[in-house]
């Protein structure tokens, strides 16, 4: 009798593999420019150490910058954390601002879309997955040989648009320009666009 395995189930992305340090990383170049929503009060330039981004140092070991390949990835990541909420609040709105951010030399990033995963032993759940497993990869890729300079994922609320997440060794390397506040008037027919994308109401 045809004997059939069990379907096959993925369950908790594993840890980095002991010989990551070793493997060669799948490495594009990139200089934006990226979009970033960020609060009003703080640089677009700004790097956080808090623990809560994906791909944050577990004990602060380094600052990280997170920005889209475009207004709608930036929207995403920023607003669409709570899933199947699709609203957002004029308040939440007034306290953020959208900038552009380019590098003055294009940037090392581990690409993380695409057949460079199975070499590195990861796969998607890295970008859509538990956090902690996530911030623990990417230590172990901040303190590969090859010194990258940040990550290049998919946004996990649209994986048709990319994000980076660039590590604070890159930081002299960037120039900002900010492109206004969220309600802006000079803003609202993006914001529109991306509200209607998503099916967002402001509520």
């Amino acid at each position: 009798m045809e004997s059939r395995l069990p379907p096959s189930r993925p369950g908790p992305h594993p840890e980095p593999p002991s010989d990551l340090s070793a493997r060669p990383l799948p490495i594009v170049e990139g200089a934006g420019p990226w979009v970033r929503i960020h609060k009003a009060s703080n640089s677009a330039l700004y790097f956080g150490r808090s623990g809560d981004g994906r791909f944050d140092a577990p004990l602060g070991e380094y600052g990280m910058l997170y920005a889209g390949s475009d207004a709608h990835a930036a929207f995403a990541e920023t607003f669409g954390q709570s899933t199947g909420i699709n609203t957002v609040t004029p308040a939440s709105l007034a306290g953020r601002s959208l900038s552009s951010i380019e590098a003055i030399r294009p940037l090392r990033l581990v690409d993380l879309t695409g057949p460079g995963l199975a070499r590195v032993g990861a796969d998607e759940r890295l970008s859509s997955g538990d956090h902690e497993v996530a911030q623990r990869w990417a230590l172990e890729l901040w303190r590969h040989p090859a010194a990258p300079d940040g990550l290049r994922y998919r946004a996990r609320h649209d994986t048709s648009r990319h994000c980076v997440a660039l590590y604070d060794r890159a930081e002299s390397m960037l120039r900002s320009t900010l492109l206004g506040g969220m309600l802006d008037p000079a803003l609202s027919s993006r914001l529109g666009v991306v509200l209607d994308t998503y099916g967002f109401g402001l509520v």
